[in-house]
Protein backbone atom coordinates (compact mmCIF):
# COMPACT_ATOMS: atom_id res chain seq x y z
CA UNK A 1 0.00 0.00 0.00
CA UNK A 2 1.23 3.46 -0.89
CA UNK A 3 0.65 5.97 1.88
CA UNK A 4 -0.57 8.51 -0.66
CA UNK A 5 -3.44 6.14 -1.50
CA UNK A 6 -4.26 5.32 2.15
CA UNK A 7 -5.59 7.49 4.97
CA UNK A 8 -3.14 8.40 7.73
CA UNK A 9 -4.43 10.84 10.31
CA UNK A 10 -2.17 11.16 13.36
CA UNK A 11 -2.35 13.59 16.26
CA UNK A 12 0.52 15.25 18.13
CA UNK A 13 -1.44 15.16 21.38
CA UNK A 14 -4.20 12.89 22.64
CA UNK A 15 -7.55 14.44 23.65
CA UNK A 16 -7.72 15.48 27.29
CA UNK A 17 -10.34 12.86 28.18
CA UNK A 18 -8.13 9.92 27.12
CA UNK A 19 -7.13 8.21 30.36
CA UNK A 20 -4.86 5.23 29.62
CA UNK A 21 -1.89 4.64 27.35
CA UNK A 22 -3.63 2.45 24.78
CA UNK A 23 -6.49 4.91 24.36
CA UNK A 24 -4.10 7.83 23.93
CA UNK A 25 -1.92 6.00 21.41
CA UNK A 26 -4.85 4.65 19.39
CA UNK A 27 -6.24 8.17 19.09
CA UNK A 28 -2.86 9.70 18.25
CA UNK A 29 -2.06 6.97 15.70
CA UNK A 30 -5.36 7.55 13.92
CA UNK A 31 -6.76 4.10 14.71
CA UNK A 32 -9.97 5.27 16.38
CA UNK A 33 -12.06 8.39 16.74
CA UNK A 34 -14.58 8.87 19.53
CA UNK A 35 -18.22 9.17 18.44
CA UNK A 36 -19.88 9.05 21.87
CA UNK A 37 -19.03 7.82 25.36
CA UNK A 38 -17.71 4.28 24.94
CA UNK A 39 -18.48 4.25 21.20
CA UNK A 40 -15.74 4.62 18.58
CA UNK A 41 -15.29 4.86 14.84
CA UNK A 42 -12.56 2.47 13.75
CA UNK A 43 -10.45 4.30 11.20
CA UNK A 44 -8.72 2.50 8.29
CA UNK A 45 -5.51 1.98 10.29
CA UNK A 46 -7.35 0.42 13.23
CA UNK A 47 -9.63 -1.67 11.02
CA UNK A 48 -6.62 -3.31 9.34
CA UNK A 49 -5.49 -4.58 12.73
CA UNK A 50 -8.98 -5.81 13.59
CA UNK A 51 -9.21 -7.74 10.33
CA UNK A 52 -5.84 -9.41 10.99
CA UNK A 53 -6.98 -10.48 14.46
CA UNK A 54 -10.24 -11.84 13.04
CA UNK A 55 -8.39 -13.78 10.34
CA UNK A 56 -6.23 -15.59 12.89
CA UNK A 57 -9.24 -16.32 15.09
CA UNK A 58 -11.18 -17.74 12.13
CA UNK A 59 -8.28 -19.93 11.03
CA UNK A 60 -7.83 -21.47 14.48
CA UNK A 61 -11.53 -21.82 15.21
CA UNK A 62 -12.08 -23.57 11.88
CA UNK A 63 -9.05 -25.78 12.50
CA UNK A 64 -10.55 -26.77 15.86
CA UNK A 65 -13.78 -27.87 14.14
CA UNK A 66 -15.96 -24.87 15.00
CA UNK A 67 -18.45 -23.68 12.38
CA UNK A 68 -19.04 -20.01 11.66
CA UNK A 69 -22.52 -18.51 11.59
CA UNK A 70 -23.85 -15.01 12.26
CA UNK A 71 -26.48 -13.97 14.78
CA UNK A 72 -28.19 -10.58 14.84
CA UNK A 73 -27.26 -7.67 17.07
CA UNK A 74 -30.94 -7.04 17.89
CA UNK A 75 -32.72 -9.98 19.55
CA UNK A 76 -36.31 -10.46 20.76
CA UNK A 77 -36.95 -10.10 24.48
CA UNK A 78 -38.88 -13.38 24.57
CA UNK A 79 -35.70 -15.42 24.42
CA UNK A 80 -34.15 -13.52 27.32
CA UNK A 81 -37.37 -13.83 29.28
CA UNK A 82 -37.20 -17.61 28.92
CA UNK A 83 -33.84 -17.74 30.69
CA UNK A 84 -34.70 -15.01 33.20
CA UNK A 85 -31.90 -12.74 32.05
CA UNK A 86 -34.36 -10.08 30.87
CA UNK A 87 -34.92 -9.32 34.55
CA UNK A 88 -31.53 -10.34 35.98
CA UNK A 89 -29.04 -8.79 33.57
CA UNK A 90 -29.44 -5.27 34.90
CA UNK A 91 -28.98 -1.83 33.40
CA UNK A 92 -26.13 -2.92 31.10
CA UNK A 93 -28.69 -4.67 28.91
CA UNK A 94 -30.02 -2.09 26.46
CA UNK A 95 -33.73 -2.69 25.96
CA UNK A 96 -35.67 -1.11 23.09
CA UNK A 97 -39.14 -1.33 21.54
CA UNK A 98 -39.94 -1.54 17.85
CA UNK A 99 -42.76 0.44 16.19
CA UNK A 100 -45.27 -2.22 17.27
CA UNK A 101 -44.32 -1.91 20.93
CA UNK A 102 -42.53 -5.25 21.05
CA UNK A 103 -39.49 -5.55 23.31
CA UNK A 104 -36.01 -6.23 21.93
CA UNK A 105 -32.44 -6.04 23.24
CA UNK A 106 -29.08 -5.10 21.78
CA UNK A 107 -27.11 -8.27 22.38
CA UNK A 108 -24.28 -8.20 24.93
CA UNK A 109 -23.79 -11.91 24.22
CA UNK A 110 -25.68 -14.64 22.34
CA UNK A 111 -26.40 -17.64 24.59
CA UNK A 112 -30.16 -17.32 24.10
CA UNK A 113 -29.99 -16.87 20.33
CA UNK A 114 -27.67 -19.83 19.78
CA UNK A 115 -29.69 -22.07 22.11
CA UNK A 116 -32.78 -21.18 20.11
CA UNK A 117 -30.95 -22.32 16.97
CA UNK A 118 -29.86 -25.53 18.67
CA UNK A 119 -33.31 -26.51 19.92
CA UNK A 120 -34.73 -25.97 16.46
CA UNK A 121 -32.00 -27.68 14.44
CA UNK A 122 -30.42 -30.39 16.60
CA UNK A 123 -32.72 -33.39 16.77
CA UNK A 124 -30.47 -36.39 17.35
CA UNK A 125 -27.30 -37.41 19.13
CA UNK A 126 -25.94 -38.18 15.66
CA UNK A 127 -25.64 -34.41 15.03
CA UNK A 128 -23.41 -33.95 18.07
CA UNK A 129 -20.94 -32.57 18.94
CA UNK A 130 -21.25 -29.22 17.20
CA UNK A 131 -19.66 -25.85 17.92
CA UNK A 132 -21.02 -22.64 16.37
CA UNK A 133 -19.17 -19.32 16.48
CA UNK A 134 -19.61 -15.84 15.13
CA UNK A 135 -17.72 -12.53 15.20
CA UNK A 136 -20.27 -9.82 15.83
CA UNK A 137 -20.92 -6.42 17.37
CA UNK A 138 -21.95 -6.43 21.03
CA UNK A 139 -23.38 -3.66 23.18
CA UNK A 140 -23.24 -3.30 26.96
CA UNK A 141 -24.53 -0.06 28.41
CA UNK A 142 -21.66 0.52 30.84
CA UNK A 143 -22.48 3.04 33.55
CA UNK A 144 -19.08 4.71 33.13
CA UNK A 145 -17.33 3.76 29.90
CA UNK A 146 -13.59 4.22 30.27
CA UNK A 147 -10.18 3.04 29.11
CA UNK A 148 -11.01 3.51 25.43
CA UNK A 149 -11.75 0.21 23.67
CA UNK A 150 -10.91 -1.71 26.85
CA UNK A 151 -14.26 -0.94 28.48
CA UNK A 152 -16.42 0.58 25.81
CA UNK A 153 -20.14 0.15 25.28
CA UNK A 154 -19.99 -1.10 21.69
CA UNK A 155 -17.34 -3.69 20.84
CA UNK A 156 -16.63 -6.71 18.67
CA UNK A 157 -16.45 -10.16 20.19
CA UNK A 158 -15.94 -13.65 18.91
CA UNK A 159 -18.27 -15.91 20.84
CA UNK A 160 -18.56 -19.65 20.32
CA UNK A 161 -20.99 -22.19 21.78
CA UNK A 162 -20.50 -25.94 21.89
CA UNK A 163 -23.31 -28.50 22.18
CA UNK A 164 -22.70 -32.05 23.41
CA UNK A 165 -24.60 -35.11 24.51
CA UNK A 166 -23.13 -35.35 28.02
CA UNK A 167 -20.71 -33.73 30.43
CA UNK A 168 -17.77 -35.89 29.39
CA UNK A 169 -18.21 -34.93 25.74
CA UNK A 170 -18.60 -31.27 26.75
CA UNK A 171 -15.24 -31.57 28.50
CA UNK A 172 -13.64 -32.67 25.23
CA UNK A 173 -15.12 -29.65 23.44
CA UNK A 174 -13.87 -27.40 26.23
CA UNK A 175 -10.35 -28.80 25.90
CA UNK A 176 -10.36 -28.18 22.14
CA UNK A 177 -11.23 -24.53 22.67
CA UNK A 178 -8.65 -24.22 25.44
CA UNK A 179 -5.95 -25.42 23.05
CA UNK A 180 -7.28 -23.26 20.19
CA UNK A 181 -7.13 -20.16 22.38
CA UNK A 182 -3.50 -20.84 23.21
CA UNK A 183 -2.76 -21.06 19.50
CA UNK A 184 -4.64 -17.83 18.77
CA UNK A 185 -2.86 -15.74 21.39
CA UNK A 186 0.52 -17.26 20.58
CA UNK A 187 0.04 -16.40 16.90
CA UNK A 188 -0.92 -12.86 17.84
CA UNK A 189 2.46 -12.52 19.52
CA UNK A 190 1.12 -11.72 22.99
CA UNK A 191 2.49 -12.64 26.40
CA UNK A 192 -0.45 -14.17 28.24
CA UNK A 193 -1.53 -16.62 30.90
CA UNK A 194 -4.49 -18.96 31.01
CA UNK A 195 -5.73 -18.74 34.58
CA UNK A 196 -8.36 -20.62 36.50
CA UNK A 197 -11.32 -18.32 37.07
CA UNK A 198 -14.43 -18.18 39.20
CA UNK A 199 -17.53 -19.57 37.54
CA UNK A 200 -19.70 -16.90 39.17
CA UNK A 201 -23.47 -17.06 39.27
CA UNK A 202 -23.64 -19.35 36.24
CA UNK A 203 -22.05 -22.19 38.19
CA UNK A 204 -20.36 -25.13 36.53
CA UNK A 205 -17.00 -26.62 37.26
CA UNK A 206 -14.63 -25.25 34.62
CA UNK A 207 -13.66 -21.73 33.69
CA UNK A 208 -10.42 -20.20 32.44
CA UNK A 209 -9.60 -16.60 31.63
CA UNK A 210 -6.91 -15.69 29.12
CA UNK A 211 -5.06 -12.68 30.49
CA UNK A 212 -2.63 -10.50 28.53
CA UNK A 213 0.12 -9.53 30.95
CA UNK A 214 0.33 -5.75 31.43
CA UNK A 215 1.18 -3.48 34.36
CA UNK A 216 -2.03 -1.54 33.75
CA UNK A 217 -4.25 -4.64 33.86
CA UNK A 218 -7.45 -4.53 35.89
CA UNK A 219 -7.12 -8.13 37.10
CA UNK A 220 -4.61 -9.55 39.55
CA UNK A 221 -3.19 -12.96 38.64
CA UNK A 222 -1.56 -15.33 41.09
CA UNK A 223 0.99 -17.66 39.54
CA UNK A 224 3.89 -19.86 40.49
CA UNK A 225 7.13 -19.03 38.61
CA UNK A 226 8.40 -22.60 39.12
CA UNK A 227 5.26 -24.45 37.96
CA UNK A 228 2.28 -24.12 35.62
CA UNK A 229 -0.09 -22.94 38.35
CA UNK A 230 -2.00 -19.73 37.56
CA UNK A 231 -5.36 -18.44 38.78
CA UNK A 232 -7.31 -15.24 38.99
CA UNK A 233 -6.75 -13.83 42.47
CA UNK A 234 -10.47 -14.23 43.23
CA UNK A 235 -10.04 -17.99 42.81
CA UNK A 236 -6.42 -18.63 43.87
CA UNK A 237 -6.39 -20.88 46.91
CA UNK A 238 -4.77 -19.44 50.03
CA UNK A 239 -3.25 -22.17 52.18
CA UNK A 240 -2.69 -21.74 55.90
CA UNK A 241 0.61 -20.01 56.61
CA UNK A 242 1.06 -22.06 59.78
CA UNK A 243 1.80 -25.77 59.64
CA UNK A 244 -0.08 -26.23 62.92
CA UNK A 245 -1.41 -24.22 65.85
CA UNK A 246 1.30 -23.50 68.41
CA UNK A 247 0.65 -23.86 72.13
CA UNK A 248 -0.23 -20.65 74.02
CA UNK A 249 2.65 -18.73 75.55
CA UNK A 250 1.14 -15.39 76.58
CA UNK A 251 -1.51 -14.62 79.16
CA UNK A 252 -4.89 -13.47 77.94
CA UNK A 253 -5.68 -9.87 78.81
CA UNK A 254 -7.49 -6.67 77.90
CA UNK A 255 -5.11 -3.93 76.76
CA UNK A 256 -5.93 -0.23 76.35
CA UNK A 257 -5.66 0.91 72.72
CA UNK A 258 -7.24 4.38 72.77
CA UNK A 259 -7.95 5.78 69.32
CA UNK A 260 -6.41 2.78 67.56
CA UNK A 261 -9.10 1.39 65.30
CA UNK A 262 -6.95 -0.10 62.55
CA UNK A 263 -4.85 -3.24 62.90
CA UNK A 264 -1.80 -1.33 61.66
CA UNK A 265 -2.16 1.24 64.45
CA UNK A 266 -2.78 -1.41 67.11
CA UNK A 267 0.29 -3.38 66.02
CA UNK A 268 2.46 -0.24 66.10
CA UNK A 269 1.19 0.70 69.59
CA UNK A 270 1.86 -2.79 70.96
CA UNK A 271 5.15 -3.10 69.08
CA UNK A 272 3.97 -6.28 67.38
CA UNK A 273 4.10 -7.42 63.75
CA UNK A 274 0.84 -6.80 61.89
CA UNK A 275 0.65 -10.56 61.30
CA UNK A 276 -0.12 -11.04 65.02
CA UNK A 277 -3.39 -9.12 64.73
CA UNK A 278 -6.79 -10.36 63.56
CA UNK A 279 -9.23 -8.24 61.55
CA UNK A 280 -13.00 -8.49 62.13
CA UNK A 281 -15.41 -8.11 59.20
CA UNK A 282 -19.15 -8.21 59.86
CA UNK A 283 -21.54 -9.38 57.14
CA UNK A 284 -25.31 -9.74 57.03
CA UNK A 285 -27.67 -12.01 55.12
CA UNK A 286 -31.21 -10.68 54.78
CA UNK A 287 -34.12 -13.02 55.52
CA UNK A 288 -37.87 -13.01 54.95
CA UNK A 289 -40.84 -15.10 56.03
CA UNK A 290 -43.06 -17.13 53.69
CA UNK A 291 -45.03 -14.00 52.79
CA UNK A 292 -41.94 -11.98 51.95
CA UNK A 293 -41.97 -9.91 55.12
CA UNK A 294 -38.44 -9.01 56.30
CA UNK A 295 -36.97 -10.83 59.29
CA UNK A 296 -33.85 -9.91 61.29
CA UNK A 297 -30.77 -10.58 59.22
CA UNK A 298 -28.31 -13.33 60.02
CA UNK A 299 -25.03 -11.78 61.19
CA UNK A 300 -21.65 -13.29 60.38
CA UNK A 301 -18.23 -12.42 61.76
CA UNK A 302 -15.32 -13.17 59.41
CA UNK A 303 -11.82 -13.20 60.88
CA UNK A 304 -8.70 -12.68 58.76
CA UNK A 305 -5.12 -11.83 59.66
CA UNK A 306 -4.45 -8.12 59.99
CA UNK A 307 -2.16 -7.96 56.96
CA UNK A 308 -4.58 -9.88 54.70
CA UNK A 309 -7.64 -8.79 52.68
CA UNK A 310 -11.06 -10.40 52.45
CA UNK A 311 -11.89 -12.21 49.21
CA UNK A 312 -15.61 -11.63 48.74
CA UNK A 313 -15.93 -14.27 46.01
CA UNK A 314 -14.57 -16.93 48.35
CA UNK A 315 -16.76 -15.70 51.19
CA UNK A 316 -19.85 -16.03 48.98
CA UNK A 317 -19.20 -19.77 48.68
CA UNK A 318 -19.60 -20.44 52.40
CA UNK A 319 -22.76 -22.45 53.00
CA UNK A 320 -25.42 -20.17 54.48
CA UNK A 321 -23.63 -16.96 53.58
CA UNK A 322 -23.91 -17.08 49.80
CA UNK A 323 -23.54 -14.42 47.16
CA UNK A 324 -26.34 -12.20 48.49
CA UNK A 325 -24.53 -11.12 51.64
CA UNK A 326 -23.96 -7.46 52.43
CA UNK A 327 -21.82 -5.59 54.92
CA UNK A 328 -23.68 -5.14 58.20
CA UNK A 329 -24.92 -1.66 59.04
CA UNK A 330 -24.05 0.33 62.15
CA UNK A 331 -27.19 -0.54 64.10
CA UNK A 332 -26.75 -4.29 63.43
CA UNK A 333 -23.13 -4.13 64.57
CA UNK A 334 -23.99 -2.31 67.81
CA UNK A 335 -26.87 -4.70 68.48
CA UNK A 336 -24.65 -7.79 68.21
CA UNK A 337 -21.27 -6.49 69.40
CA UNK A 338 -22.21 -3.58 71.68
CA UNK A 339 -19.53 -1.49 70.05
CA UNK A 340 -18.77 0.58 66.97
CA UNK A 341 -16.42 -0.83 64.28
CA UNK A 342 -12.72 -0.53 65.07
CA UNK A 343 -12.72 -2.59 68.24
CA UNK A 344 -14.74 -5.64 67.18
CA UNK A 345 -13.81 -9.21 68.00
CA UNK A 346 -15.19 -12.69 68.69
CA UNK A 347 -15.31 -12.45 72.52
CA UNK A 348 -18.04 -10.72 74.56
CA UNK A 349 -20.81 -10.69 71.95
CA UNK A 350 -24.21 -9.24 72.87
CA UNK A 351 -26.03 -11.57 70.49
CA UNK A 352 -24.87 -14.79 68.80
CA UNK A 353 -23.21 -14.53 65.38
CA UNK A 354 -21.76 -17.15 63.09
CA UNK A 355 -17.96 -17.02 63.19
CA UNK A 356 -15.80 -17.88 60.18
CA UNK A 357 -12.03 -18.01 60.63
CA UNK A 358 -9.68 -17.92 57.70
CA UNK A 359 -7.40 -20.95 57.52
CA UNK A 360 -4.42 -18.97 58.76
CA UNK A 361 -6.37 -17.36 61.62
CA UNK A 362 -7.60 -20.79 62.71
CA UNK A 363 -3.98 -21.86 63.29
CA UNK A 364 -2.82 -18.65 65.04
CA UNK A 365 -1.82 -18.43 68.68
CA UNK A 366 -1.36 -15.49 71.06
CA UNK A 367 -3.08 -13.11 68.64
CA UNK A 368 -4.68 -9.68 69.11
CA UNK A 369 -8.31 -8.84 68.37
CA UNK A 370 -10.89 -6.24 69.33
CA UNK A 371 -12.48 -6.46 72.80
CA UNK A 372 -15.90 -5.16 71.71
CA UNK A 373 -15.26 -2.13 73.88
CA UNK A 374 -14.11 1.21 72.54
CA UNK A 375 -10.44 1.83 73.25
CA UNK A 376 -9.56 -1.80 74.09
CA UNK A 377 -8.19 -4.92 72.41
CA UNK A 378 -7.63 -8.41 73.74
CA UNK A 379 -4.04 -9.67 73.64
CA UNK A 380 -2.71 -13.20 74.01
CA UNK A 381 -5.90 -14.68 72.54
CA UNK A 382 -5.93 -18.41 71.83
CA UNK A 383 -8.52 -20.75 70.40
CA UNK A 384 -10.06 -23.28 72.79
CA UNK A 385 -8.41 -21.66 75.84
CA UNK A 386 -9.92 -18.16 75.55
CA UNK A 387 -12.69 -18.56 73.00
CA UNK A 388 -14.55 -21.45 71.34
CA UNK A 389 -13.39 -22.89 68.06
CA UNK A 390 -14.91 -21.04 65.08
CA UNK A 391 -18.14 -22.25 63.52
CA UNK A 392 -16.43 -22.46 60.12
CA UNK A 393 -12.84 -22.59 58.91
CA UNK A 394 -12.50 -21.54 55.28
CA UNK A 395 -10.24 -19.94 52.73
CA UNK A 396 -11.64 -16.39 52.68
CA UNK A 397 -8.63 -14.19 51.90
CA UNK A 398 -6.69 -13.01 48.88
CA UNK A 399 -3.35 -14.65 48.34
CA UNK A 400 -0.25 -12.45 48.60
CA UNK A 401 3.23 -12.79 47.07
CA UNK A 402 5.25 -15.45 48.86
CA UNK A 403 2.26 -17.61 49.82
CA UNK A 404 2.80 -21.32 49.16
CA UNK A 405 1.49 -22.37 45.75
CA UNK A 406 -1.54 -24.68 46.00
CA UNK A 407 0.18 -27.23 43.75
CA UNK A 408 3.04 -27.53 46.23
CA UNK A 409 5.70 -26.59 43.70
CA UNK A 410 6.91 -23.22 44.97
CA UNK A 411 5.55 -19.90 46.11
CA UNK A 412 3.13 -17.47 44.49
CA UNK A 413 3.86 -14.22 42.70
CA UNK A 414 1.30 -11.63 41.61
CA UNK A 415 1.11 -9.83 38.27
CA UNK A 416 -1.50 -7.73 36.50
CA UNK A 417 -3.46 -8.90 33.48
CA UNK A 418 -6.11 -7.78 30.99
CA UNK A 419 -8.79 -10.36 30.29
CA UNK A 420 -9.12 -10.90 26.52
CA UNK A 421 -10.66 -14.37 26.42
CA UNK A 422 -12.77 -16.70 28.53
CA UNK A 423 -13.69 -20.37 28.14
CA UNK A 424 -16.61 -21.57 30.20
CA UNK A 425 -18.45 -24.85 30.81
CA UNK A 426 -22.16 -23.98 31.01
CA UNK A 427 -23.79 -27.39 31.35
CA UNK A 428 -27.57 -27.02 31.06
CA UNK A 429 -27.90 -23.46 32.41
CA UNK A 430 -29.47 -22.31 29.12
CA UNK A 431 -30.69 -25.54 27.57
CA UNK A 432 -32.86 -26.39 30.58
CA UNK A 433 -35.01 -23.22 30.75
CA UNK A 434 -35.22 -23.10 26.94
CA UNK A 435 -35.98 -26.84 26.69
CA UNK A 436 -33.17 -27.46 24.20
CA UNK A 437 -33.13 -31.25 23.91
CA UNK A 438 -32.10 -33.99 21.52
CA UNK A 439 -32.99 -37.66 21.21
CA UNK A 440 -30.32 -39.81 22.80
CA UNK A 441 -29.29 -43.29 21.75
CA UNK A 442 -32.02 -44.65 24.02
CA UNK A 443 -34.62 -42.68 22.04
CA UNK A 444 -35.42 -40.39 24.98
CA UNK A 445 -35.05 -36.59 25.10
CA UNK A 446 -31.92 -35.31 26.82
CA UNK A 447 -30.79 -31.76 27.58
CA UNK A 448 -27.91 -30.41 25.51
CA UNK A 449 -24.68 -29.80 27.41
CA UNK A 450 -23.17 -26.44 26.51
CA UNK A 451 -19.90 -24.54 26.67
CA UNK A 452 -19.23 -20.92 25.72
CA UNK A 453 -15.99 -19.35 24.58
CA UNK A 454 -15.38 -15.63 24.05
CA UNK A 455 -12.59 -13.41 22.73
CA UNK A 456 -12.75 -9.63 22.89
CA UNK A 457 -11.61 -8.75 19.37
CA UNK A 458 -11.54 -4.98 19.70
CA UNK A 459 -10.37 -5.26 23.31
CA UNK A 460 -7.30 -7.06 22.03
CA UNK A 461 -6.13 -3.84 20.36
CA UNK A 462 -5.99 -2.02 23.67
CA UNK A 463 -4.49 -4.98 25.53
CA UNK A 464 -1.75 -5.47 22.94
CA UNK A 465 -0.79 -1.79 23.11
CA UNK A 466 -0.75 -1.77 26.91
CA UNK A 467 1.76 -4.62 26.68
CA UNK A 468 3.72 -3.28 23.71
CA UNK A 469 4.59 0.43 23.65
CA UNK A 470 7.29 2.94 24.51
CA UNK A 471 7.54 6.71 24.74
CA UNK A 472 7.52 6.95 20.92
CA UNK A 473 4.29 5.03 20.37
CA UNK A 474 2.91 1.57 19.68
CA UNK A 475 5.09 -1.51 19.07
CA UNK A 476 2.84 -3.99 17.28
CA UNK A 477 3.57 -7.71 17.20
CA UNK A 478 3.98 -8.65 13.53
CA UNK A 479 0.71 -10.58 13.29
CA UNK A 480 -1.39 -7.65 14.54
CA UNK A 481 0.36 -4.72 12.89
CA UNK A 482 -1.71 -2.68 10.41
CA UNK A 483 1.34 -2.97 8.12
CA UNK A 484 4.24 -5.32 8.78
CA UNK A 485 6.97 -3.37 6.97
CA UNK A 486 7.33 0.36 6.32
CA UNK A 487 9.59 1.76 3.63
CA UNK A 488 10.69 5.30 4.49
CA UNK A 489 12.35 6.99 1.47
CA UNK A 490 14.39 10.14 1.87
CA UNK A 491 13.56 12.29 -1.17
CA UNK A 492 11.35 9.86 -3.06
CA UNK A 493 9.95 12.69 -5.16
CA UNK A 494 13.34 14.32 -5.75
CA UNK A 495 15.82 11.51 -6.42
CA UNK A 496 15.51 8.99 -9.25
CA UNK A 497 18.09 6.83 -7.50
CA UNK A 498 15.98 6.67 -4.35
CA UNK A 499 12.75 6.12 -6.30
CA UNK A 500 14.22 3.22 -8.26
CA UNK A 501 15.61 1.47 -5.15
CA UNK A 502 12.38 2.02 -3.22
CA UNK A 503 10.10 0.81 -6.02
CA UNK A 504 12.26 -2.29 -6.51
CA UNK A 505 12.08 -3.23 -2.82
CA UNK A 506 8.38 -2.42 -2.63
CA UNK A 507 7.57 -4.67 -5.62
CA UNK A 508 9.78 -7.49 -4.32
CA UNK A 509 8.11 -7.48 -0.88
CA UNK A 510 4.60 -7.25 -2.31
CA UNK A 511 5.25 -10.20 -4.64
CA UNK A 512 6.39 -12.16 -1.58
CA UNK A 513 3.05 -11.42 0.12
CA UNK A 514 4.48 -8.97 2.64
CA UNK A 515 2.06 -6.34 3.97
CA UNK A 516 4.16 -3.27 3.24
CA UNK A 517 3.49 0.47 3.48
CA UNK A 518 5.49 2.76 1.21
CA UNK A 519 5.46 6.28 2.61
CA UNK A 520 5.47 8.27 -0.61
CA UNK A 521 3.77 11.39 0.79
CA UNK A 522 6.89 13.55 0.63
CA UNK A 523 6.83 14.36 4.35
CA UNK A 524 9.93 15.75 6.06
CA UNK A 525 12.11 12.86 7.32
CA UNK A 526 11.63 13.68 11.01
CA UNK A 527 7.85 13.86 10.68
CA UNK A 528 7.66 10.67 8.61
CA UNK A 529 9.82 8.59 10.94
CA UNK A 530 8.00 9.87 14.04
CA UNK A 531 4.62 8.93 12.52
CA UNK A 532 5.81 5.43 11.61
CA UNK A 533 7.09 4.91 15.15
CA UNK A 534 3.82 6.22 16.62
CA UNK A 535 1.76 3.87 14.42
CA UNK A 536 4.04 1.04 15.51
CA UNK A 537 4.92 -0.72 12.24
CA UNK A 538 7.42 -3.34 13.46
CA UNK A 539 9.94 -3.40 10.55
CA UNK A 540 11.28 -0.29 8.85
CA UNK A 541 13.65 0.29 5.95
CA UNK A 542 15.09 3.77 5.40
CA UNK A 543 16.43 4.47 1.92
CA UNK A 544 18.31 7.67 1.09
CA UNK A 545 20.57 8.92 -1.66
CA UNK A 546 23.57 9.28 0.63
CA UNK A 547 23.47 5.62 1.65
CA UNK A 548 22.68 4.41 -1.84
CA UNK A 549 25.87 5.99 -3.15
CA UNK A 550 27.69 3.47 -0.97
CA UNK A 551 25.23 0.70 -1.86
CA UNK A 552 23.67 0.75 1.63
CA UNK A 553 20.24 1.13 3.24
CA UNK A 554 19.12 0.98 6.88
CA UNK A 555 16.89 -1.59 8.57
CA UNK A 556 15.49 -1.15 12.08
CA UNK A 557 13.00 -3.15 14.07
CA UNK A 558 10.65 -1.07 16.17
CA UNK A 559 12.29 -2.44 19.33
CA UNK A 560 15.88 -1.93 18.15
CA UNK A 561 17.89 0.89 19.70
CA UNK A 562 19.79 1.53 16.46
CA UNK A 563 19.52 0.76 12.75
CA UNK A 564 21.49 -1.94 10.97
CA UNK A 565 23.27 -1.04 7.70
CA UNK A 566 22.49 -3.55 4.93
CA UNK A 567 23.64 -3.83 1.32
CA UNK A 568 20.88 -2.62 -0.96
CA UNK A 569 21.22 -5.80 -3.02
CA UNK A 570 20.49 -7.90 0.06
CA UNK A 571 17.79 -5.85 1.77
CA UNK A 572 14.78 -7.77 0.38
CA UNK A 573 16.17 -11.12 1.52
CA UNK A 574 17.25 -9.56 4.82
CA UNK A 575 13.74 -8.26 5.56
CA UNK A 576 12.11 -11.55 4.60
CA UNK A 577 14.45 -13.38 6.96
CA UNK A 578 13.53 -10.98 9.76
CA UNK A 579 9.83 -11.61 9.15
CA UNK A 580 10.39 -15.35 9.49
CA UNK A 581 12.41 -14.84 12.67
CA UNK A 582 9.66 -12.73 14.30
CA UNK A 583 6.84 -15.16 13.53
Amino acid sequence: MRASQFFISTLKEAPADADITSQKLMLRAGMIRKLAAGIYNYMPMGLRTIRKIEAIIREEMNAAGAIECLMPVVQPAELWQETGRWQKYGAELMRVKDRHGRDFIFQPTSEEAITDIARGEIKSYRQLPVNFYHIQTKFRDERRPRFGVMRGREFTMKDAYSFDRDEASAGVSYDKMFVAYHKIFNRLGLTFRAVKADTGAIGGSRSHEFQVIADTGEDAIAYCPTSDYAANIELAEALSLNASRASPVLEFGKTPTPGKEKCEDVAALLNLPLSRTVKSIVLAVDKADDKGNPLPADIWLLLIRGDHELNEIKASKIAGLGKDFRFANESEIIEHFGCMPGYLGPIGLKKPVKIVADRTVATMSDFVSGANEEGFHFTGMNWARDLPEPDFIADIRNVVPGDPAPDGNGVLAIQRGIEVGHVFYLGTVYSKPMNATFLGENGKPQLLEMGCYGIGVTRLLGAAIEQNHDDKGIIWPDAMAPFTVAIAPMGYDRSEMVKTAVDTLYSDLKLAGVDVLLDDRGERPGVMLAELELIGIPHRVVIGERGLKDGKVEYQHRRDAAAAVVDVSEIAAFVKAKLVAFK
